[in-house]
Parts: structure tokens; sequence; C-alpha cells
């Protein structure tokens, strides 16, 4: 019995029940918008989350497999660390275009033809004559990079403006929203793991694709046919009188020009790991310097300070998703080698493990929403800054399940009963759970409404540069010493001594230093809670 295939069966049966049950249970509480939203989003993460699931372990087993093991893990870690680097670096110019440009309708269209033109040229890399063509799969990566920019921060922002900014039901509907978010990504790594790892790899990407697409569809249909979307996500009014150019021709029409041309920029800069880290350092360090001097110059003091309170967050923010953000990297690589992952007589897919993130999203993000409505009305709900306490000071804990399990719990051949690698993603989860939907939402409150779409990229830029740090912290796990021979009970104290470093050590003390930080933060909040 294929335990693996069974396993997706159920999770697809489980989200036919669960999804309508979470909007027939909220359907009188948030406006039809957020629904269509989720949907879209959720098809999008589908396609995202999908090639994620499979995207190292295919350069490690399949590109670089002429490689030796410790330099095919370095290589893939760096250009994955790229990759995910630019998914949230291109969002700060997605958000500006939206702002100034297309507005969130026409922005977000766009942005999901390119992913999916992105993973249907994943998939066309199964012909034999393109398989191992490394142009080929930079320029399909480049294309869901760009693609990605203009999508993922405007449909946050997109939801943003459904709600006022001190309505009390905001948190909980992007917590339902990013368990739209979480569905997808449940889903894809079960459909696209097993597909891909089990039959064939491209045709994991190619479902990817057809996620992407399903999206688009229901994103087009509704914002078009739906009154409550009618004036909503519309270009700036300059715009659309006329008036408006961009480098003297039509905004449209200059944007689509741009966007073709970063494509190769794109796929160049992927190879170039050493290049991508210090531009992003550049780049990071230039747009937080802009938002500090948006805030100390704003006339209205209160405006500015809230400002400032988005820029300190940024940090921690970064801290938090370089070392979440291994699930896609080494911690795939760990459970792949590390993990007993034996049901039965199956052996289940490195892969599909990434699954149980979204699963406890899916599963937990109704409760965090009912959670905060119910402190709030009581008045002791926790400020956002102390929510990000909570995330770091989770994340830190799931780490520290990891190392205890390496330390105490791995039998003689170096393998992790899979019990921690699920409580690790539970602590993970919940950490997420409190920092990552409250972070958008802090966002839509926090900015300034003229550049609210260019704060939300460049909130996105700091998993941009989390990504890339992660790709670094990534290849601490390896070593040049490993061969294809290497027993895994020596991979494993790889493993477990960066994850105490970075995972335990670095996330902990952020989550302390947060803590004292708290008090002045909540202040400059100036009201918003």
């Amino acid at each position: 019995m294929d335990i693996t295939l069974w396993i997706m069966i159920i999770g697809w049966v489980f989200v036919l029940i669960w999804v309508p049950f979470i909007i027939y249970t909220n359907k009188d509480t948030h406006p039809k918008a957020l629904f269509v939203l989720f949907f879209a989003e959720m098809w999008e993460r589908f396609s995202y989350y999908g090639m994620r699931a499979l995207l190292v372990l295919y350069m490690t087993k399949v590109l670089f497999m002429d490689l030796a093991q410790n330099v095919a893990e370095t290589q893939a870690y760096g250009i994955y660390g790229s990759y995910t680097a630019m998914v949230y670096l291109f969002p700060v110019i997605g958000g500006l275009v939206a702002d100034q440009l297309l507005g969130f309708k026409k922005t977000i269209i766009w942005g999901g033809i390119l992913m999916a033109l992105g993973h249907f040229t994943l998939a066309l890399q199964g012909f034999e004559s393109l398989e191992g063509n490394m142009p080929f799969f930079f320029a399909a990566l480049a294309l869901i990079i760009v693609g990605n920019g203009f999508f993922k921060p405007n449909i946050s922002s997109f939801l943003g403006t459904f709600y006022d900014p001190n309505d009390a039901r905001k948190d909980g509907a992007f917590s339902i929203f990013y368990m739209g978010v979480n569905i997808g990504a449940f889903l894809s790594t079960l459909t696209c793991g097993y597909v891909g790892q089990e039959i064939n790899w491209h045709y994991g990407f190619g479902l990817a694709g057809i996620g992407m697409t399903l999206g688009l569809i229901v994103f087009y249909i509704f914002t078009r046919k739906s009154k409550d979307f009618e004036g909503k996500g519309l270009p700036p009014e300059e715009v659309r009188s006329g008036e408006k150019k961009f480098i003297g021709m039509k905004p449209e029409i200059g944007v689509y020009v741009l966007s073709i041309i970063a494509i190769p920029v794109c796929a160049y800069m992927l190879d170039l790991d050493e290049v991508m880290a210090g531009a992003l350092i550049i780049i990071s360090l230039g747009i937080v310097a802009y938002l500090v001097y948006e805030a100390l110059t704003a006339k209205d003091k209160v405006v500015g300070q809230r400002l400032l309170v988005v820029v300190v967050l940024f940090f921690f923010h970064a801290v938090f998703w370089a070392l979440f953000e291994q699930a896609g990297g080494s911690l795939t690589i760990f459970t792949d080698k590390n993990v007993d992952r034996l049901i039965g007589s199956t052996e289940i897919p490195a892969s599909i493990f990434q699954s149980l993130n979204p699963l406890y999203i899916m599963l937990l993000a109704p409760v965090f929403s009912w959670l905060w409505l119910k402190l709030s009305k009581a008045g002791k709900e926790p400020s956002t800054p102390m929510k990000f306490v909570l995330g770091l000071t989770q994340l830190a804990l799931g780490f520290a399940v990891i190392v205890i399990g390496a330390k105490f719990f791995a039998s003689g051949e170096g393998l992790v009963p899979v019990i921690f690698l699920a409580l690790m993603y539970l602590l993970h989860t919940t950490g997420e759970l409190s920092l990552s939907p409250i972070g958008l939402s802090m966002v839509t409150k926090l900015s300034p409404a003229k550049i609210v779409g260019f704060v939300m990229g460049a909130w996105f830029l700091s998993i941009a540069l989390a990504n890339k740090m992660a790709g670094i912290i990534g290849t601490l796990t390896t070593n040049e010493e490993v061969t294809d021979d290497t027993p895994v009970s020596v991979t494993l104290s790889f493993f477990s001594n960066t994850y105490f470093i970075w995972g335990v050590c670095v996330v902990g003390g952020a989550a302390l230093l947060l803590l004292l930080l708290v008090p002045l933060l909540r202040k400059w909040m100036n009201g918003i809670h």
C-alpha cells in the first residue's frame, strides 16, 4: 500500500471539507472580498510552494548529480538563497508599480501571468533536450521572481483596503487570509512533492503552473463581476485620465516592457551568489534609510513614529525568516538524510514533510483569529511587538526540540524519530501565526496611505534579506569532507550544531532584545494596537 498516496488523498478530502466550513463560519463577520482574495492567494501559493518543495531536492539529485555531494548541496543552497531572496526583493518594485501606475488589480494579474509561465517553463525541462540546461532553468526561476514581485505584496495590500485601520476584525481577517496561503502550501507540498519525487520532477513543476493559472482565473472573474470590488484596486486618477506617462509611454506598456527586460537580468544574477548577497545588503540599507528619512521628515510626528515601528520590526522579521526558511533548504536535506521516515514498509518522501507547517496553520489559524478577537474584547490582546516576541521565542523552541532529538534520541544510525520533526514544525507554525499575518496587518495599519504598497514591498524585502541569509546558514550544515558514503550519524552533528547556534541562541537572543524594546515601540504606535 502506498501510504504517501493515501496521505495526499486524505489531505485533499480534508481541505474540501475545511474550506467551506471556514467560509461559512466567517461569512457574516468579513466582507466577501476576503474570500475571493483568500482563494486566489491559495492557488498562487500552491504554485510557489509546490515548486519550492522540489527545488533543492531537484538540484541536488538531478541538476548537480555529477558533482560531489557537499559541492552539490552548497551550490543548491546558494541558488535557492538567491532565488528566494529575489522572490521577496521584487515586491518592493511591485508595490510601487501598483501605487503609482497600474493599481492593485492589473498589477496582480500581470504578476500571475508571469509566474504561471515560469512554472510551465520548469515543466518543459522534462524534454530530454532541455534537461540540465542551466540558462533555461534560470530563465524559468526569473519569470517566477518577477511575477511574484507584482503579485505578492499587492494582494495583501488590496485586502487591507476593505478594512479601516483600527477595525478589530483586521488581524483576524489576515489570519484567515494567511490560512488560504497555507492551504495552497499544504496541498502543493503533498501533491507536487508526491508527483515530483515519485513519478516525474517535471510533472510536479507543471502542476504548480496549473495551480497558478487557476488562481489567476478566479481573481480575474470575481474582481470584474463582483460589486464588492467596484472602485477598488484601480490605477491612480492621473493614469486613468491619460495624463501620466512612464518612460515616455502608456504606464501599462512601460511596465510590461521593463518586466521583460528584467527577466534575463534576474536569470544572470541567480548564478552570482556573492554579488547577490552584497546587492541585497546595499538595497536593504538604502530602502530602510529612505523609510527612516520619510519617518523623520513627516509633517505629522505620529505618522513618522508609526513608520519607525515598521523599520525596527523589519530587522526582527528578517531574523525570524532566516531560520524559518531552512524548511525549504537545509531542513529538507536534514529530513532526507537524518529523519526516520519509514511508516510500515513505506518511506515517506522528504518533500512531503513540508506539508506539516501549512497543515498546522489550517488547523490553528481560525483559533488564533478567534483568540485575538477574544483577547481584544477583554482588553488583554498583546501588542504587535509583543506578538513578534512570542513568534521568535516559539521559533527558537522549535529548533531546541530538533537539537534535543538529535543529541539524545537519535538511533545508532543517526536517524531522529519523526515525532521531533513534527513537534518542531508545530512550534514554528505557532510562532509564524504569532508574527507573520500580524506583520502584514501592521503594515497596512501603520504605513502612510500614499506609500502603503511601497512599505508592504519593503516589508517583503526583509524576507528577501532573510532568504539570502537562510541560504548562507544552510551551507553551514555541509562539510567538504562529506561524501555519498559518509555515515548519516556524522552529518547529524553538522545539522544539530548549526541549529543550536543559529536557531536557538541567535533567535532566542533576538526575542530577548525585542522584549526590552516593546514599551518604546508601543509608545511610537500612538494608539494603534
